[in-house]
């Protein structure tokens, strides 16, 4: 049991390893050695675990996209009961999205997808299984409760799952410059108000709605 528990420990340092040197050094200048470096394991280790630099890449990318998931899966928890004021949630909620898709970790994850999708367009299907579409998904999820309890007005759980992302990433993406710009928190802030404002000025049912305009 010991064994098999360092092994899977051993992989998961390989994998976080070889994450942070693609992320460095992107995929074509990245070597194995450098990776085990990274990593704190023997280059022979990491071929043992995962049998080529392609397989390597592709694993690496899975458990960094499956990490952020898990992170932003976590952010939604306050919606399951959000209470009274499901404004102040919603901002709550919204931020730590903000604060999650500018983090060092989805970002990279972004950049190394854009960068390599033509050379391994399989990993495209890593966007689809933990990426913005299972977020949207759960959101929705928590969106079909709040309507079903009468605290939002909309036909379409999925439909302001969707929009509600989209008033968060929208600005998000034009202030950073796709990411390239580092936005300090009081911005991310303001992002995640106004998005609430007007989320709630389309869904929001009539004792939800509008109750304080967005800071400025």
């Amino acid at each position: 049991m010991a064994t098999a528990r360092g092994r899977i420990d051993k992989r998961q340092a390989i994998l976080d390893g070889a994450f942070v040197v693609f992320a460095r050094q992107g995929y074509a200048q990245a070597c194995v050695q450098e990776i085990a470096n990274e990593a704190g394991v023997a280059k022979p280790t990491v071929y043992n675990h995962l049998t080529d630099k392609a397989t390597l890449f592709r694993h690496a990318m899975q458990a960094a996209a499956q990490s952020v998931l898990d992170q932003r899966l976590a952010a939604l928890k306050p919606l399951t009961e959000p209470g009274p004021d499901l404004r102040t949630t919603l901002e709550e909620v919204g931020h730590r999205l903000v604060r999650l898709h500018t983090d060092d970790r989805s970002c990279a994850l972004r950049r190394l997808l854009y960068a390599e999708l033509t050379h391994f367009p399989d990993i495209l299907d890593i966007a689809v299984e933990s990426g913005p579409h299972r977020l949207s998904q759960a959101l929705a999820d928590r969106m079909a409760r709040l309507i079903l309890a009468g605290r939002l007005d909309a036909t379409s759980p999925d439909q302001a799952a969707e929009h509600f992302l989209a008033l968060l990433i929208g600005p998000l993406e034009a202030r950073s410059q796709m990411g390239t710009r580092q936005i300090d928190d009081t911005d991310l802030q303001e992002i995640a108000r106004a998005a609430t404002h007007t989320f709630l000025q389309a869904f929001g049912a009539e004792n939800e709605n509008a109750r304080r305009p967005p800071a400025r």
